[in-house]
């Protein structure tokens, strides 16, 4: 008589290990100190702790997960093309790369937010980066294709096209066009943004913050934020074939743009001149709970902890942080608990930091609008996890992780208790024979 051993419903492997976010998160600790000590609070050590942070990730990934190795990168590292034999696809694919380029310099150069505010940083680094880009572009590009099992991407079907090369494909230029989109506008969002938080933490007085509970859960507040932001920065930098780190798919529904757009400069809903803005005669959680020691420490770490829950759904992309964009699918980590958790924990520290229900103004007006403009915000973010979903789907890795967590993950278990729903039977694993 023979037994069967049941099948271990497994979750699906992650794009992406742990130890990539954790060494990333070891070189930023590393050069937030020797910042600290050396007093290296400038945009341009901001700029240093990206490289920290994002150097230690790309040896991991290439030494520890050998991600170059991987089918996914459409790389051949066996059987090399001469150089002769690619230079004219090479020339191609640079002219559809660098009119991407010329593209969104002049999109930056006509809008006037890009030259006002922090956005001003960002304009600084890509004119000062713009000529090595150039330069290097070209051995890169001749060099990767060499390897590449077909070269023929996005960049050289723009390039056929303004060349007038036969062979190119539209919807290969849409595929491109999308990907630099997202590219051209997040990177200079994020780095605009990157050299503020940093000089925070660099230039705190730990003395002074530990004297005030309140001010110690503020400041580890920016440290997470920190965090997420320079791990955010390095991926939109790193979308690299060689590291397994390029953009499959950026999304192509409008509806995706459009959820994702409104929670962004200079388009964002949720600012204070926004429509969506829930901040009137509101007050932070330390006002209310001025006076109750034990509930400021309560409530403070729960925030502190929705924070670093944000910040390590960032951390657990390693170097492929980007939205609107597929680069590979993410199954550990809090991706265990849930497909959204930045969303998840964003929204809710929104709710808790803030209770927009309780106002300065004593009117209960202003509380039940700013309950309402609160609400629809966690809606746009529930409106953007699925046009994310939507989009992914289309990858059969993660139909089979969004399966598994219908039947493990936590989140997803307790909605489904709560609606009623529950997976199919079809979707559960079935016994081996």
């Amino acid at each position: 008589m023979s037994t069967r051993t049941p099948p271990i419903d497994a979750c699906p492997p992650s794009a992406v290990s742990h130890g990539t976010g954790l060494a990333g998160l070891a070189g930023l600790v590393v050069w937030v100190v020797i910042a600290r000590h050396y007093q290296f609070s400038g945009p341009n050590a901001a700029l240093a702790c990206c490289v920290a942070t994002g150097l230690p990730m790309v040896l991991w990934s290439l030494l520890v997960d050998k991600v170059h190795r991987r089918d996914s990168t459409g790389i051949d590292w066996a059987q090399p093309r001469a150089t002769k034999d690619v230079l004219d696809a090479s020339l191609i694919k640079l002219t559809g790369l660098w009119m991407t380029w010329g593209g969104i310099a002049a999109i930056y150069a006509v809008a006037r937010w890009y030259w006002t505010g922090n956005y001003q940083f960002s304009m600084t680094v890509f004119i000062y980066a713009a000529p090595f880009l150039f330069f290097l572009s070209i051995p890169y590009v001749i060099w990767l294709d060499r390897y590449l099992k077909d070269p023929h991407d996005g960049a050289w079907h723009l390039g056929a096209m303004i060349s007038g090369q036969p062979g190119w494909d539209w919807i290969q230029i849409q595929h491109h066009l999308r990907a630099w989109a997202v590219k051209g506008f997040f990177l200079a969002f994020m780095l605009s943004i990157v050299p503020g938080g940093y000089a925070d933490i660099v230039n705190l007085n730990i003395a002074e913050v530990i004297t005030n509970p309140v001010w110690i859960v503020h400041w580890l507040i920016i440290a997470m934020f920190l965090v997420d932001v320079q791990f955010a920065t390095v991926g939109y930098v790193l979308t690299l074939k060689p590291l397994d780190a390029h953009i499959r798919t950026a999304n192509p529904y409008m509806s995706g743009w459009v959820a994702a757009l409104i929670c962004y400069p200079p388009f964002i809903l949720m600012g204070d001149n926004g429509p969506l803005n829930y901040h009137i005669n509101t007050a932070d959680w330390a006002h209310w709970f001025a006076g109750n020691m034990p509930l400021l420490i309560v409530w403070g770490a729960w925030l502190v902890v929705l924070t670093a829950v944000y910040a390590w759904a960032t951390v657990a992309f390693g170097i492929r942080f980007s939205n609107l964009t597929h680069r590979g699918i993410l199954t550990h980590g809090p991706y265990r608990w849930t497909k959204h958790p930045a969303y998840l924990s964003k929204n809710l520290y929104w709710w808790f930091a803030t209770m927009p229900f309780l106002v300065t103004s004593g009117s209960w007006a202003d509380g039940a609008r700013n309950f309402v403009l609160l609400a629809a915000v966690s809606g746009v973010y529930y409106w953007r996890a699925k046009t994310e979903e939507k989009h992914l789907m289309a990858d059969p890795d993660y139909v089979a992780y969004a399966a598994w967590m219908d039947r493990h993950g936590p989140v997803p278990r307790l909605v489904g208790r709560m609606t009623g729903k529950h997976p199919p039977a079809d979707s559960l694993p079935q016994p081996a024979e």
